[in-house]
């Protein structure tokens, strides 16, 4: 399978280093490593023995697989299985979906009506399985699933449009055998609310334009399971979704398939369409449900959903700026960067990379950490602000900045105040669904930040795989 070097990866000192991936990793490579990297540079082909290295960097998001859809190893949509979880879906509406997927030669499509109160009636070119209680979605998917007999299953939820080549390049990442499962880019299906162009910018399924890895703790740490695709054997190997979450199963199947060894990859040039709440009401409410998923996931995976995951000497520049001094705080960041330079030594220019890594750590610590305060954290910024002028500035800058810098950046179709209202009700109506699960399940999981400092201490040969994925302190 062919490789590309992912966009934000460095190849520096004549090959020997690699800084890259998501947690960053500094990869130190002797004279064979160096010549696979060039030839990753160059777009070269690789030399005999670059598995180990290159399994290595593509576990940790600094190369990608680069499937080719003709090759005799990938599979066809003819050995797919469609499942459709659905609950009080228009008959119509299934019945257009089911045609447009069986136009691309899917094996089966298996619609699952999980328990509709008027049931789904039969569909040209579906089965119908009607269960008798509902199941919630993962229960239903895992239904649909088990009667499978293909060696791949595809879910796509009914509010998805899928085009007629969305498959082609998912399928491509299976002739890679440990290839568990694949998804594509959800975006907004668009329209003309504040609501469709808010999500056709800022929707909390679209993971972005870049390929990647999925791991907890990473750039892309989920997928949602509106629109992907598992090898039938891994699904069933770790018992499929967990019926009894009934928000959070998909983040919790990749990561416990993810856990069990497999590979999950999000593939950006496959591309879905996912309908828009069609009334705020509805939308505010779908955004505190996904947050009271993270209670459970937290209890079931340690330490993989904390809110903010930075640098603690970032998290302390950044608090001190905040709370006491910005000379200060600055003071601290400074210094913490300059400790980076004996870390990075025997590198050609230790204190130039130093001051990369640790600025620009720095700064995306702010992002994370102002994101924690407007989301998760919310209730205790509240709190703060009552009781402060100086934290009231602090709150208002970190709901107000992000988005002014987004929207300048992007320029979405929303103007910037509708822009912002919705950015800080979804914001809050996440956090207080945070909030929800948490004194639900007795637990501060979902709660506790995780500041560790980067990087280790480095090995000749070996990754330096952080868990962290903001590079601010040493």
């Amino acid at each position: 399978m062919r490789l590309r070097l992912d966009p934000a990866t460095r190849v520096i000192d004549d090959a020997t280093i690699v800084v890259g991936g998501s947690p960053l990793s500094l990869f130190r490579l002797g004279a064979a490593g160096a010549r696979v990297a060039r030839a990753l540079v160059a777009g070269d082909p690789l030399p005999r023995g670059h598995e180990p290295l290159t399994d290595r960097l593509i576990d940790a998001g600094v190369v990608h697989p680069d499937p080719d859809p003709e090759s005799d190893a990938c599979p066809t949509s003819a050995e797919v299985t469609v499942v459709v979880p659905v609950r009080d879906v228009e008959a119509s509406t299934l019945q257009r979906m089911v045609s447009r997927l069986c136009d691309v030669g899917i094996a089966r499509v298996i619609v699952v009506d999980d328990e509709s109160r008027s049931p789904v009636p039969s569909l040209t070119g579906a089965e119908v399985m009607r269960l008798d209680r509902n199941l919630g979605p993962g229960g239903a998917r895992n239904a649909g699933a088990a009667a499978a007999t293909t060696a791949f299953v595809a879910f796509v939820d009914a509010d998805v449009d899928a085009p007629v080549d969305w498959l082609t390049p998912l399928l491509g990442h299976f002739a890679d055998p440990r290839a568990a499962l694949v998804a594509p880019r959800v975006r907004g299906a668009g329209g003309t609310s504040w609501l469709a162009r808010f999500e056709t910018w800022r929707s909390p399924l679209d993971l972005g334009p870049a390929p990647a890895r999925i791991r907890a703790g990473s750039r892309v740490s989920y997928v949602p399971a509106a629109a992907l695709v598992v090898r039938t054997a891994a699904f069933r190997e770790i018992g499929g979704f967990d019926p009894a979450l009934r928000f959070g199963e998909d983040v919790d199947l990749v990561w416990r398939l993810d856990e069990a060894g497999h590979r999950c990859r999000y593939e950006p040039t496959s591309e879905v369409r996912h309908a828009t709440r069609p009334d705020l009401r509805r939308w505010v409410r779908q955004r505190f449900e996904y947050g009271t998923s993270a209670a459970p996931l937290a209890l079931r995976h340690p330490g993989a959903l904390a809110p903010v995951r930075i640098s603690g000497w970032s998290a302390l520049a950044w608090g001190v700026v905040a709370l006491v001094s910005v000379p200060v705080g600055v003071a601290i960041g400074a210094g913490t960067t300059a400790a980076l330079v004996p870390k990075l030594r025997p590198m050609q220019r230790p204190a130039a990379e130093a001051a990369r890594l640790g600025g620009l750590g720095n700064l995306f610590a702010g992002r994370v950490l102002a994101a924690g305060v407007t989301r998760a954290w919310w209730p205790l910024s509240l709190a703060a602000a009552l009781a402060s002028r100086r934290a009231r500035r602090v709150v208002a800058l970190c709901f107000v900045v992000p988005v002014v810098v987004d929207w300048a950046k992007d320029r979405p179709a929303i103007d910037p105040a509708r822009a912002l209202a919705l950015r800080v009700l979804d914001d809050l109506a996440y956090g207080a669904g945070v909030w929800a699960g948490a004194l639900r399940h007795r637990t501060a999981a979902p709660l506790r930040p995780d500041l560790t400092n980067w990087p280790p201490r480095p090995r000749r040969g070996k990754s330096t795989a952080p868990r962290t994925a903001s590079p601010g302190g040493g």
